[in-house]
C-alpha cells in the first residue's frame, strides 16, 4: 500500500498532482538507473576543461529575465559560449520537467528541487552555492483571517509544495512551533497557485516570497489579509544541472565558465540597489519604487562559500525532514554535489562575499 501523509494523503498521488506524468514516470524509475545514467555518473569525475570548446552552447534558466538583465547591467555579457535559450522557468517542478525534456541545461533554485529530482529518479548535480542568511519568505493569510502566529496554524489549511523551497520553509516552521503534520491540513499546490488559493480562500496560509507580498497586501490588505514573518531561512540558493549535461566535457566547461558571472551578477545587483530597483522591479515587475525599496531592504547579501560542507549538512537536514514526513525516502545527499565545481563561485568575488 502506498505511504500516506500525516493528513492521509497518498504520497505518490500527492506528487503526481504536483508534477504530472513526468514525476510519475520518474517515480517508477527510482529503483534503478539506465546504462546511459551509469556512464554519465562516471564521466562527471573527469577533470574540468580549462577552456570552453568553440561552438558550445547552454540552455539557461532566467526567471522573469533576471539573469539577462543582471548580466547586461553589470557588463557580464562576454560569455565564452553561446546561450541557445534563456528559459523563463523558475519553480523547481518546472525546472525538473524541463531537465527531463532536455530543454534546459542549468538552473537556479533552492535546495529542495535537487532532493525532489533524486526521489523521482532523475540524476542531477549541484554546481554552485549562494548561502542565504535571512528569510526569503513569509506567511500570508487569506483575506479576513485572524491567524497571527505559526502556532495558530493548527487545524488550518496550508498551501504546500513539497518540491519547492516554500515547502521546506513551511515544514521547518511547523517543527519549530512544535506542530505535527497531523495538526494541519497540507494542501498540495505549486507556488504559482498560492496567490489564487489565498484569494479564493482555498487555503488559510501560503508561504510567499518577500517580493510577492507587497502586491498581495496592496490588493487584499484592506480586506483583512496580512503577513506573518518567520525566522526560518532556506539556506541554499544554487545552480544545478543534469548529470548528462555535466558528463559532456564541453558543456561542463561552459557551466564552469558561467558560474563566475552568475556570482558576479548577484554581487552587482546587491551593490547597486537603486539601479536594480528601477530597472528590474519598477520597469519589468510594475512595482512602485517604494515597494521595490521594501523588497531590497530585505535582500540577502550574496555569500559564496569556498567549502560546501555547511551546504551539504543543511541539505542533509532538509532531506531528513522530508523523509520524516514520508515525502521522500531517506538517502545521503553527498551524491547531489559535484565537488569539481566547489569554490569556483567564491574565487570570482571579493573576500567580503566569501563565507
Amino acid at each position: 500500500m502506498p505511504p500516506l501523509s500525516a493528513s492521509g494523503v497518498d504520497r505518490r498521488l500527492f506528487l503526481s498532482s504536483l508534477l504530472g506524468a513526468a514525476a510519475t514516470a520518474g517515480l517508477s524509475g527510482c529503483a534503478g538507473s539506465s546504462a546511459a545514467d551509469t556512464v554519465a555518473k562516471g564521466a562527471t569525475s573527469a577533470p574540468l576543461a580549462n577552456k570552453v570548446p568553440s561552438g558550445t552552447s547552454l540552455k539557461i534558466s532566467s526567471y522573469q529575465g533576471t539573469q539577462q538583465l543582471q548580466f547586461k547591467l553589470a557588463g557580464l555579457t562576454d560569455l565564452p559560449f553561446k546561450v541557445s535559450s534563456w528559459a523563463n522557468i523558475g519553480a523547481g517542478p518546472d525546472v525538473i520537467n524541463a531537465f527531463r525534456a532536455k530543454s534546459l541545461d542549468v538552473a537556479n533554485n533552492a535546495g529542495i528541487p535537487p532532493i525532489q529530482a533524486h526521489y523521482q529518479g532523475f540524476d542531477a548535480k549541484i554546481v554552485a552555492i549562494n548561502l542565504t542568511r535571512k528569510p526569503n519568505y513569509l506567511f500570508a493569510t487569506k483575506p479576513g483571517s485572524d491567524i497571527r502566529a505559526v502556532q495558530d496554524f493548527k487545524g488550518k489549511k496550508l498551501a504546500f509544495s513539497q518540491g519547492q523551497a516554500q515547502g521546506v520553509v513551511l515544514l521547518r516552521a511547523l517543527k519549530q512551533a512544535g506542530l505535527a503534520y497531523d495538526d494541519v491540513e497540507l494542501v498540495p499546490l505549486t507556488s504559482n497557485q498560492f496567490l489564487t488559493a489565498l484569494q479564493s480562500g482555498q487555503v488559510d496560509i501560503a508561504p510567499l516570497a518577500n517580493q510577492q507580498s507587497p502586491a498581495y497586501l496592496k490588493q487584499y490588505g484592506p480586506k483583512g489579509a496580512h503577513t506573518i514573518p518567520t525566522d526560518v531561512v532556506d539556506l541554499l540558493s544554487l545552480l544545478w544541472a543534469p548529470t548528462s549535461v555535466l558528463a559532456d566535457k564541453a558543456k561542463a566547461a561552459a557551466v564552469a565558465a558561467y558560474i563566475p558571472r552568475w556570482a558576479q551578477g548577484q554581487v552587482w545587483a546587491y551593490e547597486h540597489p537603486d539601479d536594480w530597483n528601477r530597472e528590474f522591479y519598477v520597469k519589468t515587475q510594475n512595482l512602485t519604487l517604494a515597494q521595490a525599496e521594501a523588497i531590497t531592504e530585505l535582500a540577502n547579501k550574496p555569500l559564496f562559500p569556498p567549502s560546501w560542507d555547511e551546504a551539504v549538512k543543511w541539505e542533509q537536514e532538509t532531506a531528513d525532514l522530508l523523509a520524516e514526513g514520508g515525502f521522500v525516502k531517506a538517502f545521503k545527499v553527498d551524491s547531489l554535489f559535484d565537488r569539481r565545481f566547489e569554490g569556483i563561485a567564491a574565487k570570482a568575488v571579493s573576500a567580503d562575499y566569501r563565507r
